[in-house]
């Protein structure tokens, strides 16, 4: 073969395609770098606006907290200078109910005593009866001496039904013990609403939760989400590690959507403020448009890389043609001459143009004696069809390759197995197909392995008779011609009788001669082609007599009885014969009747064997209707043998 090396026109070939494919790599590296350029600055700019978000939202939420805690301390001062007299509670109420109007984004204002009851409100609402000390805030400043603001988790509002945030804050009587609590409320409404004025895309989200991790507000807004523990989130597991604000991706684990966020921890309130935006809301965009350039990109590289492709192949075509002939020549010929296998090259008219020497082995013919003979004609008459179709297939291009297992004649032997791997094959000028390659291998040895061991498979090792298997698939086939016949199908079943203890007197080597006297019983009685004796299982044997009425069977059965008689093999355990006797169970079905069926016959005769067993056994039965099985009662643990 030629080297690669030694030629210009490969050298160019070599060169010019290591060239386009340059140009191609590079075009798709550039366009690469700057799509990932371009994704990683819409991310960026993402992150800035949700950055500059948090900041404007967490100073939103610190203006409204401090407002409500301006009216929380205003109303502390006033409670403890004033008391809790009647006339004082009686003041306060006027007070709060004045300053509604201008309670802004505070929903309300309330007073509770010590027991939790309502004082005074905001609200135009009967505080009659009215208990809160079941409230968190309540119980927190009950037990807490902490004068500060306290921010508490969110609410159903008693006086308004609508969820709403706390902050609340103590006031102690004059010796400082627990006087009650200030509570003022705002709407988580007002929140959602608020967050929902700015633009954060179709699947943007902002949060307001507490440091612990509780819900306070979030939009879009859905009342599911108020309340809930996120604490379990890597944000808010992680947050005293964490700056007071910065960019945190993440897979919420509200609407499973991966988000590009931005928090802000607050730094007069326990709070913490989260924007959000959904990464592919983020990316649509670029995805849009990446995805034109892409396409554009792909097409210009396509383009190159054919014309590229198409001046490789005209450059190199020659050689390559030149070199392929060559080696596919020399090849070939290295591969036939040294190969076991037989080699022929077949012409169009499906002669003999060349075999290798193998073939006096396979054939035993000399190669020369058969160039320019017809290739099929030594094929066995019933395979030549099936080989010259699939030649013809070959020669018209419908297939590639193909192999097949034939017959054909040898020298020597009257004939043998061939099996053939036959490949088109085409001429380097035009393509077109110019004959069949064809290589051979003698099966003899393994089809007759094969036979051998189908017939190991369909026949039982101890007696020689056919198997369980090959009864069942005897009598499938013989009640499928019995139906289209309209003839009966008998079928004998037989057991030896007390056989286990014929076994434990004698040994199982006597019981095996017993099974097989009565195999050979059951072949002499086999007077024709179709019937078949089978050992059905242990002791139990068959004998399926197709085109045979009852009485035929009955004749049949009451022969292979009198063959044991007069074999008269010793069975002390078997009385009041002493001998070996067998107890027989004959059926015949019409399988052209409604109802009939393989299983019905077979049962039929199970039972019919079992009744002469219970009738006294060395006797023969003819089932006149089949019935269940008495194998039932066998598996049940009733005797039978």
């Amino acid at each position: 073969m030629s080297n690669a090396r030694g030629h210009p026109n490969r050298r160019l070939s070599v060169a010019t395609g290591f060239f386009v494919a340059m140009v191609c790599l590079t075009i798709v590296g550039v366009s690469a770098w700057r799509e990932l350029g371009s994704r990683a600055a819409d991310l960026k700019n993402a992150e800035v606006e949700t950055s500059n978000l948090a900041r404007s939202l967490t100073q939103y939420a610190d203006d409204t907290f401090e407002l409500a805690d301006n009216f929380l301390m205003s109303t502390v001062s006033r409670l403890e200078m004033d008391g809790g007299s009647p006339s004082a509670v009686a003041r306060l109420r006027k007070v709060l109910e004045s300053r509604r109007p201008g309670l802004g984004r505070i929903r309300g204002l309330f007073v509770y005593d010590s027991a939790g009851r309502w004082l005074a409100t905001s609200e135009d609402i009967d505080i009659g009866g009215l208990n809160n000390s079941d409230r968190e805030y309540f119980e927190f400043h009950r037990r807490s001496s902490d004068r500060g603001t306290h921010l508490g988790n969110p609410v159903k509002s008693r006086s308004g039904g609508q969820w709403v945030v706390t902050a609340s804050r103590r006031f102690d009587n004059a010796d400082g013990s627990f006087a009650g609590v200030v509570l003022a409320t705002v709407d988580v409404a007002h929140f959602s609403q608020f967050f929902g004025s700015f633009d954060i895309g179709p699947n943007g989200s902002v949060s307001m939760l507490s440091t612990s991790g509780i819900m306070l507000a979030r939009m879009p807004q859905d009342e599911s989400y108020i309340g809930r523990d996120m604490s379990a989130t890597e944000l808010i597991k992680g947050l005293r590690a964490r700056s007071r604000e910065g960019v945190y991706y993440f897979r919420s684990p509200l609407d499973g959507r991966e988000r590009l966020s931005s928090y802000m921890v607050s730094s007069r309130y326990p709070l913490v403020l989260l924007a959000t935006k959904a990464k592919d809301d983020v990316l649509a965009g670029w995805r849009q448009e990446a995805t034109s350039r892409m396409i554009f990109m792909v097409c210009l590289t396509s383009v190159i890389a054919i014309i590229g492709l198409f001046l490789v192949r005209q450059l190199a075509q020659r050689q390559r043609m030149v070199a392929a002939l060559r080696a596919r020549e020399a090849d070939f010929r290295l591969l036939a001459e040294e190969s076991s296998d037989m080699v022929m090259r077949v012409a169009l008219d499906e002669r003999v143009v060349y075999v290798s020497p193998s073939c006096s082995r396979v054939l035993g013919w000399d190669a020369t004696s058969l160039l320019g003979t017809p290739a099929l004609g030594g094929v066995n008459a019933e395979d030549l069809p099936r080989v010259e179709q699939a030649v013809a297939d070959l020669k018209r291009g419908v297939i590639e390759e193909t192999k097949i297992v034939y017959r054909t004649r040898h020298r020597e032997k009257k004939e043998i197995w061939l099996e053939t791997a036959l490949r088109a094959t085409r001429s380097p000028e035009t393509g077109e197909i110019d004959g069949v390659v064809a290589i051979s291998r003698d099966m003899t040895e393994h089809k007759d392995l094969e036979r051998k061991l189908a017939a190991l498979a369909t026949t039982d090792s101890l007696t020689g008779l056919a198997n369980r298997r090959q009864f069942d698939e005897r009598l499938q086939e013989e009640w499928a011609r019995a139906t289209r016949d309209g003839t009966p199908l008998s079928l004998l079943m037989i057991d030896v009788d007390h056989f286990k203890r014929f076994n434990d007197h004698y040994g199982h080597q006597s019981g095996d001669g017993a099974l097989r006297a009565l195999a050979a019983i059951l072949v002499s009685e086999a007077l024709r082609p179709a019937d078949l004796p089978a050992r059905y299982g242990g002791e139990e044997f068959v004998m399926l007599l197709p085109n045979t009425d009852l009485q035929g069977c009955e004749r049949v059965g009451d022969r292979v009885r009198s063959g044991l008689h007069e074999l008269s093999l010793p069975h002390v355990q078997n009385a009041p014969s002493g001998i070996v006797t067998a107890s027989v169970g004959a059926a015949t079905a019409w399988p052209g009747l409604a109802g009939a069926g393989q299983a019905m016959l077979v049962a039929a005769a199970d039972e019919a064997m079992y009744s002469a067993k219970e009738a006294g056994r060395d006797r023969l039965v003819s089932a006149r209707q089949p019935r269940k099985s008495s194998r039932v009662a066998e598996e049940a643990g009733a005797p039978v043998n």
